[in-house]
């Protein structure tokens, strides 16, 4: 494994270094390095590293968003409150409607294979989206109308909204029911990871400034309480829903909140961490990428993707209506918003593991999402954000 572990990082920062020179996103010669040595092209990726892959790209992800807690300032955030929730949900629901709506022409899905598909490639992702706009935090581009922490907050909160929808479809699809109490999860398991996140930042807030210790060893506590997060919401998902990723973020935003000074000097060190979590993590997403399903599948999938990206695009226009946004604000957040990777690595092969007969051609659309609006997203973030912000 090692060995895998070598291979890995070298081939992916020389391939992203090729791409850096090409004036395109590293992150192509992140994915194209987990395609290349994945299982279905050279597989030289070793079979225990492939199989605690999920748990690793986790780790990843949860790194960046403790990274984007400790930059996201709440009063500034709450200048922006109405159209950060708008933008948890509308675009999601629009692409999924878009889906419902396009999927059963082109690829001649039934409409709950179509739902389930469009709540699997609906979710926008944060590893992608958070460290650009902490880019733009870090040289105050934006942020004078709080425009990367509202796509950071509202990234977050979607990725919970869509995994519930996605729960309530597959649900339907094996037999099961579909209640209220299901769909008052969404909002339940939003305030509740908010509440617990807070909570635990606040605790250790008060921890740090009463036992002096090294900043090290409060970054390790930090990531500890945020992986305890993820196992809370896991264990309690039959009982109690818990937003692990959301209570993440708000942890991080807790800290900044009651101890700036504190979280001034651990954000660069999660920052460093990144450098090596950020490789791991695209390397791993593109190991999951089997391309001969989406040469089987021909152009209808391609077709798909762009048609309900238009779907999202309008959905975040209409979340900022009435706002002090410009338009060319408003483009910005409208193409901010298109990058899909983390969430469909890891739910779109679960269609097929369940046995539905929708498993090969959601994972397809799944696999082609993320090498489209992956590189996509951050190619017009990286081209656009000096022309459209301020």
């Amino acid at each position: 494994m090692l060995t895998s572990i070598a291979l890995l990082f070298l081939v992916g920062l020389l391939l992203s270094y090729v791409f850096q020179r090409l004036h395109l996103p590293s992150l192509l010669g992140y994915l194209l390095t987990g395609i290349l040595l994945g299982p279905y092209v050279l597989d030289w990726l070793h079979t225990d590293l492939l199989n605690i892959s999920v748990d690793l790209r986790r780790i990843a992800l949860v790194l960046i968003l403790m990274r984007a807690g400790l930059a996201l300032n709440i009063q500034e955030l709450k200048q922006v409150g109405r159209p950060a929730l708008l933008m948890s949900f509308i675009p999601a629901s629009l692409e999924i409607a878009g889906v419902m709506l396009l999927a059963p022409r082109l690829l001649g899905v039934s409409l709950l294979d179509a739902a389930i598909m469009g709540a699997v490639i609906a979710a926008v992702s944060p590893a992608v989206i958070v460290p650009k706009m902490l880019h733009l935090l870090e040289n105050k581009i934006g942020t004078r109308k709080s425009i990367p922490q509202m796509i950071m907050a509202a990234g977050s909160v979607d990725d919970v909204y869509v995994i519930v929808l996605f729960s309530a479809f597959t649900s339907m699809a094996t037999g099961g029911d579909v209640s209220l109490g299901r769909i008052a999860e969404v909002p339940v398991s939003i305030v509740s990871g908010l509440l617990l996140g807070i909570a635990v930042g606040a605790a250790l807030v008060f921890y740090f400034r009463h036992f002096h210790m090294r900043d090290s060893v409060k970054l390790i506590l930090l990531m500890s309480a945020a992986f305890l997060f993820l196992a809370l919401e896991n264990q309690l998902k039959d009982l109690f829903p818990v937003a692990g990723l959301l209570a993440v973020m708000s942890m991080g935003a807790t800290v900044l909140a009651l101890y700036p000074v504190l979280a001034k000097r651990l954000s660069p060190k999660f920052s460093k961490l990144w450098v090596a979590a950020e490789v791991l993590l695209f390397v791993l997403v593109g190991a999951t990428v089997d391309l001969s399903f989406a040469v089987q599948a021909g152009f209808g999938p391609l077709w798909l993707i762009l048609g309900v990206l238009v779907f999202r695009m309008l959905g975040v226009v209409l979340s900022l209506l009435f706002t002090q946004l410009n338009a060319r604000e408003r483009l910005f957040c409208a193409l901010a918003y298109i990058p899909k990777a983390t969430v469909q690595a890891a739910i779109g092969s679960l269609p097929l593991s369940m046995g539905l007969a929708c498993g090969n051609i959601v994972l397809t659309v799944a696999v082609l999402s993320i090498l489209i609006t992956a590189p996509l997203g951050a190619f017009a973030i990286e081209q656009t954000y000096k022309r459209l912000l301020d």
